[in-house]
C-alpha cells in the first residue's frame, strides 16, 4: 500500500499480539466486519496468500460501504504518516513505531508522533433553487463542486467557510448549518461539511484556486463528485426537496 493505492486481499491475516509488538512492517488499525485489519507498504507484505491488486482509492470511492471506506482511508493515512515522519521533527534522529501505541517514538529523545490530521471545510452556498459551485483547474473539463479550503490557525469552522468562499469567489455568506464530516484522505484531510445561505454579493473569482464559478439550477447541474463524497451528499441534500 502506498499513498495513492490501497491493496485490499480478501483473506486478512490473523496477526497474534507478540508479531504485532515484533514486527515493524504491520500496523493493526481496527476491526472491519468482525475481522482484524492491518496496514502495510505493499512491498513488506509478506502473509499474503493472494495476488493483491493495487487500486486507487478514487477509482472505486463510490463502490465502497461507509465503513470499507473508513477503514480504507485510516489505512492510507497511517501509510502516510508513517513516510513523512521517519524523523524526529525535535531532534532529527530516525523514529521507529510504538509497540503498542499509533505513534512513531524517537528512540534519543522520546518525542512521540502522531497521526496527522488536517481539518478542511466544505460548503453548499445556495440561493433558492440555485447553488454556487466551483471548478479547479485540477478538475476535468465540465467538472464543478462545491467550495471548499483548509481551516487557518484559531480559525472556528464557521469563519473558515465564510473567508474560503469570499476569497475564492467574492460571495457573502449567511446562515451557516453543520451537515456532516467525512474522512478524506488525500492525503489526511478530516472534511467538515456545511449548507450556506446566498447573503450578497457578485460572484468574482480568484483565478488561482479555482477557475470558474456559477450559479447552477438544481434541475440543470453541471458534472460533479460522485456517490461516496461528501460534496455529493452536500448536493443530494440540496436538490431533494425539488424533486
Amino acid at each position: 500500500m502506498n499513498k495513492t493505492c490501497t491493496s485490499i486481499s480478501p483473506s486478512i491475516p490473523r496477526l497474534p499480539a507478540f508479531l504485532l509488538r515484533q514486527h515493524p512492517n504491520y500496523r493493526y488499525i481496527g476491526v472491519l466486519h468482525g475481522q482484524p485489519c492491518y496496514v502495510c507498504d505493499e512491498g513488506e507484505h509478506e502473509l499474503a496468500d493472494q495476488r493483491l491488486h493495487p487500486t486507487p482509492l478514487r477509482q472505486i470511492l463510490g463502490q465502497l460501504d461507509d465503513d470499507t471506506f473508513t477503514m480504507v482511508a485510516r489505512a492510507l493515512q497511517v501509510m502516510s504518516w508513517r513516510q513523512n515522519h521517519r524523523f524526529c521533527s525535535r531532534c532529527g534522529s530516525p523514529t521507529m513505531p510504538h509497540e503498542r501505541e499509533l505513534a512513531m517514538i524517537c528512540p534519543a529523545c522520546d518525542y512521540r508522533q502522531y497521526p496527522r490530521i488536517t481539518p478542511c471545510v466544505i460548503a453548499l452556498i445556495s440561493d433558492g433553487e440555485y447553488a454556487l459551485l466551483g471548478r479547479s483547474a485540477r478538475f476535468p473539463s465540465g467538472f464543478y463542486s462545491c467550495l471548499a479550503g483548509f481551516m487557518e490557525a484559531g480559525e472556528t469552522a464557521e469563519q473558515a467557510v465564510r473567508r474560503e468562499v469570499m476569497e475564492e469567489t467574492g460571495i457573502q455568506v449567511g446562515d451557516l448549518h453543520y451537515t456532516r464530516s467525512q474522512s478524506w484522505p488525500f492525503p489526511h484531510s478530516l472534511m467538515l461539511g456545511f449548507h450556506g445561505d446566498y447573503a450578497g454579493g457578485d460572484i468574482v473569482i480568484d483565478d488561482d484556486e479555482i477557475v470558474d464559478a456559477g450559479w447552477f439550477r438544481h434541475d440543470q447541474l453541471p458534472r460533479t463528485p460522485p456517490p461516496g463524497s461528501i460534496a455529493h451528499t452536500l448536493i443530494e441534500q440540496w436538490r431533494a426537496p425539488y424533486r
